[in-house]
């Protein structure tokens, strides 16, 4: 089987799981779902970035030793796997893991044996809910955009930098040669435009005496090495790097790198300050960066941890259960573009879609079926169609999603218009091939469910072979 790798980014532990990660980590899974389905053999990386000022000063406002902080909030990311059905094999990486740190050191001194690391003074402006310094041009009122409650730090000290400024020509050559790397293509025009601008050295360390919690610079010990830097290097630790090499090539080089799930704000670090860390270190790039929006609250604005506006995928999933939540992910947002969420946006479409959607329709063909038709149904394989194979190659969920739920439409109104509960009472025969053929639809439909809503397919799919009503109906509120 020709291998696939794709990762989700690793999430801040600095508070708890919100719906922005849930979605990403959703929409990774139906990925590995469908090139599992399509003969892929799949590695599927998600964790949880654990380094960093902000974590350490969560801790030390908690007044607990940060590594206790890390486990217990990293345990409750850990625990989403389940609750949103993803992939019961998914890797989950912490960068606090032995393996990772000896990696990420291993991947520093590659780097500066390279000639790529140097050490020098200097003097910033730095966002902590960022963890980034940041020029005029990305500040308004002297604030960051996308932090805005959180006041810019002014850190003076001699620190290590990577030689970023040395990759503007290998990185235009790199989104040149691959018009699809980023997606969608107006996010990929955006690094291409920050790319071209020029590129300028950054910080990679700081001193270990003002931000203990982090991987230790290798060769000295006086520094700790940048967050960025050493949680990006999770995307081949986690595969083995550098040591297991079988491992290593696998998955990075004969399936073409790794396709990296990330939000708009993460871009600048995915698409370029990793890429030039990866061409340091003498590695391959990337095979792909998929971005996705925001989600919005009121009045469009962003959710985040740090505005304090977030939702709690745990509270939707107690409430409407795991594939109400992977629907929502995957067809009511846009996959690459800001998307509202609301309470009443999340209910109606639960509600229209799915309860009185999938669920209805597969209650009506079961009951007919399970009433009339007394030997077990052959269910005849019929290709998926085109659209719906290449819009899920291209990353666009919505699009797929958009139609299954065309054909649950057709499906639902061929019941209307030819009346087979009808047509059975005056003939038996042409009736029952009605509604053969409409189970045989459902099937169909309930396979291409299948990397989008599992569960659901699976009880469907239980209830053709059974031919018989769902026990409960389906998306019937706990």
């Amino acid at each position: 089987m020709k291998p696939f790798y794709i990762t989700t980014t690793l999430p801040y532990v600095n508070a708890e799981p919100h719906i922005g990660f849930a979605m990403e980590l959703i929409r990774a899974d139906v990925i590995v779902r469908a090139k599992k389905f399509s003969g892929y053999e799949v590695f599927f990386n998600t964790g949880t970035d654990e380094h960093g000022t902000k974590i350490h000063r969560k801790a030390k406002d908690l007044n607990i030793d940060t590594q206790v902080y890390v486990d217990g909030v990293a345990q409750k990311f850990k625990d989403l796997i389940p609750m949103l059905g993803i992939s019961p094999d998914v890797n989950f990486i912490r960068t606090t893991d032995a393996h990772h740190i000896t990696s990420a050191q291993s991947f520093w001194l590659t780097v500066k044996k390279n000639g790529f690391i140097y050490k020098k003074n200097y003097s910033i402006k730095y966002c902590v809910g960022c963890e980034l310094e940041k020029t005029e041009s990305e500040l308004i009122d002297d604030r960051c955009t996308l932090h805005p409650l959180t006041e810019l730090e002014i850190i003076q000290e001699e620190n290590y930098f990577f030689k970023f400024s040395e990759f503007q020509k290998p990185l235009l050559k790199l989104y040149k040669n691959n018009p699809d790397f980023v997606l969608p293509h107006s996010r990929l025009n955006e690094i291409r435009a920050f790319v071209e601008r020029g590129l300028e050295d950054f910080s990679i360390s700081r001193l270990a005496t003002k931000m203990p919690w982090g991987v230790a610079v290798p060769d000295d010990k006086d520094h700790v090495m940048y967050v960025w830097f050493d949680a990006l290097v999770d995307y081949i630790s986690a595969i083995g790097w550098p040591d297991k090499k079988d491992i290593f090539n696998k998955w990075w080089v004969e399936s073409g790198g790794v396709v990296q799930y990330c939000g708009k704000d993460n871009l600048r670090q995915q698409a370029a300050m990793w890429q030039a860390m990866l061409m340091a270190a003498g590695l391959t790039p990337s095979k792909a960066v998929i971005v996705d929006g925001f989600i919005t609250g009121e009045g469009g604005i962003k959710m985040s941890k740090s505005l304090g506006n977030t939702v709690n995928p745990v509270d939707l999933v107690n409430e409407y259960g795991t594939d109400a939540v992977r629907y929502f992910m995957t067809r009511e947002l846009s996959p690459f573009e800001d998307s509202p969420f609301t309470p009443e946006k999340f209910k109606e479409a639960y509600n229209t879609n799915l309860a009185n959607g999938i669920g209805n329709l597969t209650s009506r063909i079961m009951k007919m079926s399970s009433t009339h038709i007394s030997d077990p149904i052959k269910i005849k394989s019929k290709a998926f169609p085109a659209e719906y194979q290449a819009s899920i190659e291209i990353y666009d969920l919505q699009k797929a999603s958009d139609i299954i739920w065309k054909h649950i439409t057709e499906l639902d109104q061929r019941i209307q218009k030819e009346k087979p509960f009808s047509i059975i009472k005056e003939d038996l025969k042409k009736g029952k091939v009605i509604i053969i053929e409409l189970v045989q639809g459902l099937s169909w439909i309930a396979d291409m469910l299948k990397p989008f809503l599992p569960t659901t397919s699976d009880m469907i799919l239980e209830c053709i072979a059974k031919n018989e009503m769902p026990v409960t109906p389906l998306f019937l509120r706990k």
